[in-house]
């Protein structure tokens, strides 16, 4: 076990290899897409199910995020070593090493938090009070309400709070990016995980930082832009239709592809060039 983080072995990589992870986990992704889906829609099927949980839901949905996470973990491991995605992997993250994913997720939670906390410094609260006040009633005007949301978002105060508040989530999402997969794989604890992780990124700071734009891009960008093209091409309702047609497929094969270069990343930081052990025919699972 790597109590130390310092321990925990990494590779420095330039900017290149950030889009090197997406090429190669949409390969992986394209070789299998059916599993592949199946595993993503019983991931999601699953937070929505526990965030549906009264009183608790809400925040064990986003605690258990990191040990159902593990399930695309060790579908990218079994396919890497010649077997195949499944649906049933999703319960591999609550084995052994759950309380410590477990604890993972309660660090998403705060820091999440504390980082939706900290816009109220630049705009008053006005963006958590679009996010949490209270619900409009049941007879009030829709319209009004769309229009109140518009005009809190156009606000250059509360643009400026979310910028704000997603620099304060970064150090977050950066430390948890690799955790859940260096306790799986090498049985970190968490606060080594966590730091090594973070160390990882900050070091590849020009992958990582090329990988984010390719996210923003092929997850933001392209679906905005066929919806506004097919919007000004085609009149409705059919524009909505055809652009349902085309971008939620889409979407789907870019959130499976993101699901599963955490694993590509992970092992092309922490393991670069190592052989790969051959998956073991009875279990046909990571170890």
């Amino acid at each position: 076990m790597a109590n130390d983080p310092r321990d925990i072995a990494f590779t420095r990589y330039d900017g290149r290899r950030g889009l090197t992870w997406l090429a190669e986990s949409y390969r992986m992704f394209s070789r299998h897409r059916l599993p592949w889906i199946l595993l993503l829609f019983g991931y999601y099927l699953t937070l929505w199910l526990v965030d549906h949980v009264p009183l608790v839901g809400v925040l064990m949905a986003p605690m258990i995020k990191p040990a159902l996470s593990v399930g695309f973990l060790a579908g990218a491991w079994t396919q890497e070593r010649g077997g195949r995605p499944s649906p049933r992997m999703l319960a591999r993250g609550f084995g052994a090493n759950v309380t410590t994913l477990l604890l993972l997720g309660v660090v998403f939670v705060l820091g999440v938090s504390i980082a939706l906390g900290a816009t109220a410094l630049i705009d008053g609260g006005r963006l958590l009070d679009m996010l949490y006040g209270a619900a409009p009633a049941a007879d009030a005007d829709p319209t009004g309400a769309a229009r109140n949301v518009q005009e809190t978002l156009a606000s250059p105060r509360v643009q400026l709070a979310m910028l704000f508040g997603a620099l304060c989530a970064l150090p977050t999402i950066l430390a948890l990016w690799w955790a859940p997969a260096l306790v799986v794989f090498q049985d970190a604890p968490m606060l080594a995980a966590l730091t090594a992780s973070l160390r990882a990124a900050v070091a590849n700071w020009r992958a990582s930082a090329r990988y984010a734009i390719g996210l923003f891009l092929l997850g933001g960008v392209v679906p905005t832009l066929v919806t506004t093209v097919l919007a000004l091409v085609i009149p409705p309702p059919v524009n909505a239709t055809l652009a349902a047609l085309i971008v939620l497929p889409y979407l789907t094969f870019f959130i499976a592809t993101l699901h599963i270069s955490d694993y590509v990343s992970y092992r092309d930081v922490f393991h670069a060039g190592e052989t790969l052990a051959p998956i073991a025919r009875s279990s046909g699972s990571a170890q």
